[in-house]
């Protein structure tokens, strides 16, 4: 028999309407420059978008 290593899910630790969270984009973009609250507030509303488009396409 061999045995089954668990695997974590990724996703199951996100909140809904989110597939990549801001604080991991953040840490990919590296240095922002100016005002990284208005980069998170666009980020998040594209997240949302995606995440609604992809529900979407699930549930056709």
């Amino acid at each position: 028999m061999t045995k089954e290593t668990p695997t974590k899910n990724v996703f199951q630790d996100l909140p809904p309407g989110v597939c990549v969270p801001w604080e991991q984009k953040a840490k990919e973009l590296g240095e922002i420059t100016g005002d990284p609250e208005i980069i998170k507030k666009e980020w998040e509303q594209l997240e949302t978008f995606a995440y609604v488009y992809i529900w979407w396409w699930v549930q056709r």
